[in-house]
Order: C-alpha cells, then structure tokens, then sequence
C-alpha cells in the first residue's frame, strides 16, 4: 500500500464530514439567512431617507428610528381602521345569515320543487359527524395556530431588528467591508451598493404606483355598486395585492367579494369579474411597463426573474428577485465592454426579400463576367499589338 493513501483517505473522509456538516447548519440556519436577506434589502429601500436626514446634521440611529416609527404608524392605523371595518361588517353578515340562508332555501324550493326548511337544515348540520370532526379538529389546532402566530411574530421582529442594524450602521457596514479589499475591489463594492440603494428604492417606486392605480380602479368598481368603506377597501387591495407576491392578489380580492357579497350577491360577482381582468390587465400591460422604467430592466427578464425567485426561495424571492436582478444587471452592465452596432438595415429588423437577394447575387454574377470578359479582351489587344511592333 502506498503511504499516501491512508492519508488521502482520512482526507477525504474530513472532507466529507464537513460537507455533511455545512449542509446541515446551512439548512438549520436557512430561515434566518432568508430573514437576513429581507432586512438588507428592507435597509436598502429605506437608505435614501434615512441618508437625507443624516445629512441635515440627523444622527443615523435617530433618523432610522424615525422612518421605522412612521412606517409602524401609518400600518398600525391601517390595521385598526380595517380590523374595525371588517369586524363590523362580520357581526353585520352573522346576524343576516338567516335572511340570506332563508332567500336560498326559497328559491331552492321554487325551482327543483323541493320542500326544505331552515330548520330541518340546521338540525341536520348539528348533528352530522363532519360538524362534530371539524370542531375537534379546529379545538386541537388552536395551539398550532397560536404557534405559528408567535413564529410569525418573531421573524417579523428578528426582520425589523436586522434591518434597522443594516440602515443605522450601514457607512460602518461599508466601511467594514471595504477593509477587508484592495482599493481597487473597493471602488466596485461602492458602486455596487450604490446601484442596489438606486434599484430597490426603483422597485418599491414601481410597486408603491401600481399600488395607487390598482386602489383608485377597485374604489371606483366599490363607489358604482355601492360597497360600504370603499376607500380602506380599495387600500386594502393596492396594498395587499403588490407587496405580498404569490397570494396576495388572493387575499386582496377576497375581502371585497365578501363586503359585496353581503349587500347583493351579484356585487360579488361582478367584484370577481374585475379583480381577474385588472390582473391580466396588471400582469402583461402594466407592470412590465412601470418595472422595466423604474429599474430599467426588460419585462421578460422581470417576469423570468419573479418565476426564478419564487423557485428559488418562494414568496420572498418573489418579492426580492426584481430588484437584485436589476442590480447585478446594472453592475454587470458597468463592466462588459461594448463595441459599435454595424449600420446594416438587418439590425433594425428589415430583412431583404428573397428575390431581391437572388436578384443581387444575378447583377454580382454578371457583373463579375463583364469584368472577366474585358480583361480577356485588353489581353488579346496588348499581344497582337507587339506582334505588329517586331521587326
């Protein structure tokens, strides 16, 4: 046996033990690697304020609090006002469910000659085993929900913690990375964090205006039915249906067919009809307009990029994929070297027909003939011309 190879076997075992064990801290550590990415770029968006009141003489720590103060405010109040909003309209659904479970059983009995009533109904209801299973199963999942309410509760705090870290101690951030390069990696670190304050504060732009346009179409659909507390309604989906990617259109729709559903049942309907066609509407018309402008990158390329996210991290790489691509694509786009587009009428997509260019290459053929057959001529002329010239 060669002495090398115990060793180059005990090196390799090393090796794969530690390949094991990265593996598995990474996937114990994945969830808050993930919370660590949404507080950077969440330290991003807000950079530009908390930079303007930085340099009026505002300590960073202070104008980062601030910003997260206002922030916390305005989605309180949101929360309130629609919490109040929705609770009122529940105890207003509760209490004309027999109105509306009676108009059904009416016209249930109207058209398929049926003899139903609410109260056999309702004895019927309470003493099926689906009933009794589901209140079993909804009693034993209370501590699962609860688990997950806390679970939720404090990703959302670990996200503010981390993020108001980045955005208070962001030029130490800089300065700590930039330590750790030459000068030169330096200036690119720089630039690249630049770009990422630039492209994240462009996407939130974006989302922020679809936002506004997709809330005053929803509130003139509300205001024509005459849906109560239109306007928190139309906040609601603006707000709900951009800045919780995946399901969030879902769950923006929802509230309003319900509030719709309780006044007239066709409201509802009419309020699904326009949710579905303003979102093909948002999804191929107006949002690769405002994304490719406000972080300037081509719409396919948005489009493949949330596909690739969402793959890739689910909802939060939905959230995030638009902005970091723009990013690397405008870092990238500093650094490959670009040369000038030849002037060819191909270039702008007008393409020659194919009998011009068969007629082309006939006038090169003749032309090259012509040419063959005049030098073959001045040939003959310049030899009988020296036999002449003999003596």
């Amino acid at each position: 046996m060669p002495r090398w190879l115990p060793r180059a076997m005990v090196l390799a075992l090393a090796l794969y033990a530690c390949f094991q064990l990265g593996s598995w801290a990474f996937h114990q550590l994945i969830g808050l690697l993930i919370n660590i990415l949404i507080a950077f770029f969440l330290a991003l968006a807000i950079e530009p304020a908390v930079g303007r009141m930085s340099a009026r003489g505002m300590r960073r720590g202070l104008a980062t609090f601030i910003v997260f103060f206002a922030v916390f405010v305005a989605a309180a109040g949101f929360v309130f006002l629609l919490g109040s909003m929705l609770a009122g309209q529940i105890v207003d659904m509760v209490e004309g469910f027999p109105k509306y479970l009676d108009s059904v059983i009416r016209w249930i009995n109207d058209t398929f000659r049926t003899e139903l009533s609410r109260v056999e109904i309702q004895e019927s209801l309470l003493r099926s085993d689906w009933l009794r299973k589901y209140v079993q199963n909804s009693a034993s999942g209370v501590l699962d929900i609860s688990a997950t309410v806390l679970g939720g509760l404090f990703k959302l705090l670990t996200i503010f913690l981390f993020s108001f870290y980045f955005a208070a101690d962001g030029p130490r951030l800089r300065r700590t990375l930039c330590s750790l390069l030459p000068p030169a990696k330096q200036t690119e670190v720089l630039r690249a964090w630049e770009i990422a304050v630039d492209k994240t504060g462009g996407y939130l732009y974006s989302r922020g205006l679809m936002a506004l346009i997709s809330g005053v179409a929803h509130y003139i659909l509300l205001e024509i039915l005459g849906v109560p507390y239109a306007p928190a309604l139309a906040v609601w989906v603006g707000l709900v249906s951009q800045f919780i990617p995946t399901i969030g259109t879902y769950l923006a729709g929802a509230l309003p067919m319900l509030i719709a559903f309780t006044i007239n049942p066709w409201y509802a309907l009419w309020v699904l009809g326009f949710v579905v066609i303003y979102q093909q509407f948002e999804n191929y018309v107006l949002q690769p307009k405002l994304t490719s402008k406000t972080v300037d990158i081509h719409p396919a390329v948005a489009f493949g990029s949330v596909v690739a996210g969402t793959a890739l991290l689910g909802a939060v790489g939905a959230l995030i994929a638009i902005p970091a691509v723009a990013t690397l694509q405008a870092f990238l786009g500093a650094y490959v070297k670009r040369y000038a587009v030849t002037d060819d009428p191909r270039v702008h997509g007008h393409r020659r027909s194919g009998g011009g260019r068969a007629l082309a290459r006939l006038r090169g053929l003749l032309r090259d003939r012509d040419t063959r057959e005049s030098g073959d001529e001045e040939d003959a002329a310049s030899g009988t011309s020296g036999t002449d010239d003999r003596p």
